[in-house]
């Protein structure tokens, strides 16, 4: 692995195993001479939001580096469904899919996020891992539960990282998204305030907090940075429509 100066622009997140490479990006860029044009400035790494395909893919080669010359990257075509890839082998094409499980060395799982909730699910030893897009469609579809079930880790041997999301002030959501939450589990209830009009504040990384804990996972990080109100850094779906996207990427690497 490149030994690279991310000028913050890119987050690295450590677990308990040496061997597990993490980390998040956001909007600013960790090399100047590659960059974005408006509005997608600077670090954009979605093919599919309109952006310029040569910025995006310079982007994406330019994170490559953060990892193992033989590290792969393995992307999703993310659809806010439940359902979760078991990976054995790399595929040059973005596999349909909102959550991927692995324990292969050097492919980095990508989730690709512009407001959705980036989950990491970690073995303590080093020996598996998962990333999840946390959107609350997923998340209501319980993707928690169905990845943890693809998972041969056992859930006290699990720890959770949870990215940078939309916060829990600047979430509005109507009824039909409490209450789909709330027939998933009444406990759920308490993630929500209510707003004006019909509307509720839904709280994202409470949520899928609790649907960890009810799954037995117990250690668990939480990035408490909202995309909507933080325009500098990242990108927010719901702030500008037309944006790009974060990615959040995790790889064992049994050569590190």
């Amino acid at each position: 692995m490149h030994k690279m100066s991310t000028n913050g622009a890119i987050k690295n997140i450590r677990f308990s195993a040496n061997n597990v490479v993490a980390m998040q990006t956001s909007r600013l860029s960790p090399v100047q001479h590659i960059q974005s044009c408006s509005p997608y400035q600077s670090f954009n790494l979605g093919l599919h939001v309109g952006d310029d395909e040569n910025h995006v893919l310079a982007n994406r080669t330019c994170l490559k580096k953060y990892f193992n010359d033989n590290t792969q990257i393995q992307w999703l075509e993310q659809v806010h469904g439940g359902h979760v890839i078991e990976l054995v082998n790399y595929s040059e094409q973005p596999i349909v899919g909102d959550a991927i499980v692995t324990k292969q060395p050097d492919i980095a799982l990508a989730i690709m996020t512009a407001d959705c909730l980036p989950i990491f699910l970690v073995d303590k030893y080093g020996q598996e891992i998962a990333a999840i897009h946390g959107g609350w469609r997923p998340l209501a579809a319980n993707i928690i539960d169905e990845t943890l079930k693809k998972m041969e880790t056992s859930v006290n041997q699990v720890e959770a990282w949870l990215g940078p999301c939309i916060g829990e002030n600047a979430f509005v959501v109507g009824n039909e998204v409490k209450d789909t939450f709330s027939s998933l589990d009444e406990t759920l209830a308490v993630c929500f305030k209510r707003e004006l009009n019909n509307k509720w504040l839904a709280n994202l990384p409470l949520i899928a907090t609790l649907l960890l804990n009810k799954n037995g996972v117990k250690n668990i990080r939480v990035l408490d940075e909202c995309t909507y109100q933080n325009e500098d850094k990242y990108y927010s779906y719901r702030r500008c429509n037309q944006t790009g996207r974060m990615a959040s990427l995790i790889a064992i690497q049994n050569s590190v």
